[in-house]
């Protein structure tokens, strides 16, 4: 056995001194962090002339930046790091002492090189790595950020200011939010402009359409999976929605197809604040606001038990409904133009205007895909349009028949009663209708029946609606 630890001891003794032949400088510590030994070529680097001038002193008085105390303290190797001392930076390597009873009794560091320049390749490798993970966080953050604010809502209507004045109103508060409006109305944008305009504004905005994900994957996908949870599992935790969106909002779309089970969950989230990726018994904590969202009738859900009460009245704090557009015809021009303006910059084609009668067109229709259904209708008829406008012939294949707002209905035939009269009767009854459908508004409603402005306050005079 003795000759074994002579053999190491050589060993060892001779990797010292191959050590202290190549680097650029070695010095030694004992247990309490003091200079015992240091070699004349560390001496020269650190400008001193004699050794004498740096034993017995503490290491941090001499060279504040060495972490050789924190190897002794710890008994842990710094096997690569990078030092500064005066106006130079050394490439340096630190390894503790022990005695053969295993305890540390000092530290000894070795400079590597004096110059940089040695590692240029291997530091220029990693500032490359480093910036394409930036990027990456970088990108990754943007797509977690809104894209719309209030000001983006497009729309003039009454219906449509009083729901910014509500959505300012709701942004200053932290309680969750439930949206209520049909398919295509805008409820994201809508649920982005509240977080960009509140305090989390800074935050993440993370959006999962809840009847687009798989029932057997919803619990993963919210909560996220500790590793090695099942058979086949990454060996790494994956972050669920409510873990990357904490700090800022969760927006849940289409929050009627959520399945009983995970309601449960989700309520206790909302509760408490907390929950537990699946597989693991550890719990997070987490500060998320929820907006959810639904073109599903949530109380009528309640009753026939596919929706929980509790969590209907836990969402329901705040509540927006989104008008369709079939009851804010006013709002079909200037989104019309929003979109034109749009695909225009887009496409880098020449802007398409609206005429009169492609507008009558648009608002006669009753859009039953709302602001969606108009967005992709103009779309189509700016690509197939050669004409720098559109009008009514330009949009009328593009609108679906037998959708249009009715106006009109054909009185039952009475006896006695006139083609004149009749005529006039169903004219009565269309123009009351299209002034209902409008809110009273003479020019939308004058744009929908295809006739003028001053036409229609003739009618309205000789039908004597004004009373």
């Amino acid at each position: 056995m003795s000759a074994y630890r002579d053999i190491q001891s050589t060993l060892v003794d001779s990797l010292f001194d191959v050590l202290e032949e190549m680097c650029e400088g070695a010095i030694s510590v004992d247990e309490k962090a003091r200079i015992v030994w240091i070699n004349s070529k560390y001496l020269t680097l650190l400008g001193f002339d004699n050794e004498d001038d740096v034993l017995g002193q503490n290491i941090e008085q001499v060279i504040p930046e060495s972490m050789l105390a924190h190897v002794v303290e710890t008994g842990r190797p710094i096997l690569l790091d990078i030092m500064h001392f005066n106006d130079r930076h050394f490439v340096v390597s630190r390894l503790p002492l022990h005695s053969d009873s295993g305890e540390v009794i000092g530290a000894v560091g070795f400079v590597l090189y004096d110059n940089l320049d040695y590692l240029k390749p291997l530091i220029s490798k990693f500032e490359m790595l480093q910036q394409r993970l930036s990027n990456a966080e970088a990108k990754l953050a943007a797509e977690r950020r809104t894209r719309y604010s209030i000001a983006n809502i497009i729309g003039r209507s009454a219906h449509i200011n009083d729901l910014k004045e509500k959505a300012r109103a709701i942004a200053r508060h932290t309680s969750p939010v439930l949206i209520l409006g049909e398919t295509g109305t805008g409820k994201e944008l809508l649920a982005q402009s509240i977080h960009s305009a509140s305090v989390r504004r800074h935050e993440p905005f993370v959006a999962v359409n809840v009847a687009a994900i798989p029932e057997s994957l919803l619990e993963a996908e919210f909560f996220g999976v500790s590793p090695g949870a099942y058979t086949g599992a990454d060996k790494r935790a994956a972050l669920g929605k409510f873990a990357l969106a904490n700090g800022g909002t969760l927006f849940l779309d289409e929050i009627g197809d959520m399945p009983l089970q995970l309601q449960a969950k989700l309520l206790r989230v909302l509760e408490e604040q907390e929950f537990e990726p699946v597989g693991s018994n550890r719990v997070e904590k987490v500060d998320v606001r929820i907006i959810a969202a639904t073109s599903q009738g949530l109380e009528e859900k309640v009753k026939q038990g596919g929706f929980r009460s509790d969590l209907y009245y836990r969402l329901n704090v705040l509540l927006l409904e989104v008008p369709p557009l079939r009851e804010r015809l006013e709002d079909i021009k200037p989104l019309s133009e929003y979109f034109l303006e749009t695909l225009a910059s887009r496409s880098g084609e020449a802007l398409k205007v609206i005429d009169r009668d492609g507008l009558a067109v648009l608002e006669s229709h009753s859009w039953p895909g709302n602001v969606r259904e108009l967005k992709n209708t103009l779309e189509r008829a700016c690509l197939m349009s050669t004409s720098e406008s559109l009008s009514a012939s330009g949009l009328r294949p593009f609108v679906p028949a037998g959708q249009g707002v009715a106006v009109s209905t054909v009185l039952p035939l009475e006896p006695g009663l006139s083609l004149p009269a009749r005529i006039a009767s169903i004219e009565r009854q269309a123009i009351s209708r299209a002034l209902e459908l409008t809110g009273g508004k003479k020019a939308p409603a004058a744009r929908m029946l295809g006739i003028s402005r001053s036409q229609l306050y003739d009618k309205i005079r000789d039908h004597r609606l004004s009373e």
